[in-house]
């Protein structure tokens, strides 16, 4: 059991002064748990001892039950006197005060029963943390030792945390891919259930990203390594699901808050005790009370009441590709009552298009676009993508510089955006931003029709003065609305913030669902609406851009949606999804809605059992063994309890995209699917 005066993850030890891993334990069946030897035969011959002295057999008995007491106590005594050097107090020193106290005065059985059912449960509680740690256990797992690379002198197998960006990696079928990349040459698919959550293996050929850790199917791929050995998107998880168990929330913090007082409230109680025991001129029953007393108003339960359920929770959203930095997130998240999408790359595909291009009589498609390019191609907003795609070439620019939420700036240094004979000079002032940001001029009205056909506009403004619209369209997700409607039935009210003009928000948001949409958002504007809605309700922010970065903030739980969206927004971001799967989302918050749910459960049933023992140890109504059982079953269930929290969420419908394919079949996985 954690000493409660440091918590769980923050001591050096646990309370029998082992460590606090135990390797690969937790799958291995508990009578050959190591950790497990020392309560099994203490609780052996604890049943020995009882045999032998209802059998008469007194001596013997005696000594079978110190063997008992020895054997539950050395997993608890050492680590306590060695606290107690430091100045710190645990429960532990509450359980070995009760114990030599009891063997003073004679109860030699009871001592035992104590020693026995203290170590079975702190034995129990260690495999249940192992068992919640098991997530993270699995995503190590993912990593190869060694990474086959190309060479000028041939293939070379060297460890994969040697790798470097550019190294070209050859992965094999069946072989685990060492770092991110994008293929450079093969075809294949590549299982990354594992890392986001998605089962269906989707195929992949040249120019197509590959994540750290995905499963190759049956080609031979070269993939370009786009992240270090060490430094990859499968090491940045692995990193935050670490963090998280060292960042204690709410109800941890309360649980430690009310522990923490408790066990020298419980010293000086049994002190007092004992103290009026020779007042009353009967200190041997009093004595035996104190000692009762310590056992029952002992935190035992409370100290590990959170932190288990959390562990659990954050272990097990880890494997269906839901990254949460911290238990205070978990339990914010366990609150959120409205959940606020950003448009783009969020609801929609992230693969827009460009479909339209209308121009003045002084610009063509061609000059429009090269400009267009070469501004967006300095920007990470997933409609950049589109326009650099879309254009034969990019014009050359200097000084480009982008507005978050408005567009981007920049100098033309030669005539290719302007007809020959207008004899403009070198340095122009260019622009591509939204309608409201450069205003479309003579373009104004188709702009507006374009707009009403669903597309998002882009102007192009060169030397002051428009020079053409650009007409994108971005697909919405087809699980999208799936996700809305589960969110409803769940309770949840959905939002649409987005940067987009009016009428393509409102139809994309009719699509998917949303019927409070707001639109024409600068980044600081999503900002305050969340604040808004904050105010009202616990909100959910998801987007994957870096103009999403203030809103991810400021909400009371932040969603980066994606291992492609921005680093500002992964950064403000306190949960993450690795996939792209919009069904994660209400999956997510039912998880950590439940997660809460228990933890409240575990705090309510752990202060009950010491307000309903701790008098009944008073009076004498419960005697030490009565009072172990009960205190140490109760300890049990809450880390049964706790456990619970790793249950996953249910199994999600198939979603087909448009070449066909199926992209997610299932959520749910076993660690064995997983592996």
């Amino acid at each position: 059991m954690n000493d409660i005066c440091c918590g769980p993850g923050q001591g050096d030890e646990h309370d029998d002064g082992h460590d606090d891993g135990h390797g690969d334990e937790d799958a291995t069946p508990w009578w050959r748990d190591p950790g497990m030897l020392l309560p099994i035969a203490s609780g052996v011959l604890l049943a020995v001892g009882y045999t032998l002295e209802w059998t008469g057999v007194a001596t013997a008995s005696v000594v079978v039950l110190t063997l008992s007491l020895l054997a539950g106590a050395w997993t608890f005594v050492p680590g306590a006197v060695r606290r107690l050097v430091r100045g710190r107090l645990g429960v532990s020193l509450l359980m070995t005060i009760a114990a030599v106290g009891a063997v003073l005065l004679g109860h030699v059985g009871e001592a035992a029963a104590l020693a026995f059912l203290f170590s079975i449960a702190e034995a129990l509680e260690d495999r249940a943390m192992d068992r919640a740690r098991d997530g993270l256990r699995a995503l190590l797992s993912l990593m190869p030792q060694t990474a086959t690379v190309s060479r000028l002198s041939g293939e070379q197998t060297i460890p994969a945390a040697g790798l470097q960006e550019l190294d070209i990696l050859v992965v094999r079928p069946g072989e685990r891919v060492a770092t991110d990349g994008v293929v450079v040459s093969g075809t294949s698919s590549i299982d990354t259930s594992a890392i986001t959550g998605e089962s269906i293996p989707v195929e992949v050929g040249p120019g197509d990203a590959v994540p750290a850790g995905s499963i190759n199917g049956g080609g031979v791929l070269q993939i370009e390594a786009t992240a270090a050995g060490r430094d990859n998107s499968l090491t940045t998880i692995v990193h935050l699901v670490e963090q998280a168990h060292a960042r204690k929330g709410e109800r941890a913090r309360l649980a430690d808050r009310i522990a923490r007082p408790l066990v020298p409230a419980v010293l000086v109680l049994a002190a007092l005790v004992v103290i009026f025991g020779f007042i009353v001129g009967d200190p041997a029953l009093w004595t035996e009370r104190a000692l009762v007393v310590l056992v029952a108003a002992s935190p035992c339960a409370l100290a590990i009441a959170v932190p288990v359920t959390v562990i659990s929770a954050i272990g097990s959203a880890s494997r269906f590709g839901v990254v949460i930095k911290s238990g205070q997130a978990f339990e914010q998240l366990g609150t959120v009552r409205t959940v606020a999408f950003d448009k783009t790359g969020t609801l929609t595909r992230g693969r827009p298009e460009v479909v339209a291009v209308e121009t003045t009589g002084k610009h063509d498609r061609d000059q429009v676009l090269a400009v267009a390019a070469g501004l967006e191609a300095h920007s990470t907003h997933p409609l950049a993508a589109a326009i650099v795609a879309a254009a034969p070439e990019a014009a050359r620019l200097t000084e480009v510089t982008e507005h978050p939420g408005q567009g981007i700036t920049g100098l033309l240094g030669d005539d290719a955006a302007t007809p020959a004979d207008a004899g403009a000079p070198c340095a122009r002032p260019v622009r591509v931003g939204s309608p409201r940001w450069v205003s479309p001029g003579p373009l104004d009205e188709a702009a507006r029709d374009l707009e009403t056909q669903g597309m998002t506009v882009a102007v192009v403004e060169i030397d002051g003065a428009a020079a053409g619209v650009i007409g994108i369209r971005d697909e919405l997700k087809p699980e999208a609305a799936d996700a809305v409607r589960e969110l409803a039935a769940a309770g949840f009210e959905t939002v649409m913030l987005t940067g987009d003009n009016e009428r393509t928000a409102r139809a994309l948001a009719a699509q998917a669902g949303i019927r409070d949409v707001r639109a024409e958002l600068l980044p600081a504007d999503k900002a305050s609406a969340i604040e808004t809605y904050s105010a009202r309700r616990a909100t959910a922010m998801i987007g994957d851009g870096i103009n999403d970065a203030p809103a991810l903030a400021a909400a009371d739980v932040g969603i980066a949606m994606g291992v492609t969206g921005s680093d500002a927004a992964i950064e403000s971001a306190s949960v993450a999804f690795t996939g792209t799967d919009l069904r994660l989302i209400p999956r997510a918050m039912l998880h950590a809605r439940g997660g809460r749910a228990i933890m409240t459960g575990n705090i309510g049933l752990s202060l009950a059992i010491i307000v309903v023992l701790l008098p009944l140890a008073l009076f004498g109504v419960l005697g030490l063994a009565g009072v172990v059982l009960v205190h140490e079953l109760a300890e049990v269930v809450v880390i049964l309890n706790g456990i619970r929290a790793a249950r996953r969420p249910r199994t999600a419908t198939p979603v087909v995209d448009d070449t066909g394919r199926a992209r997610s079949r299932t959520i749910e996985r076993t660690p064995e699917a997983a592996r």
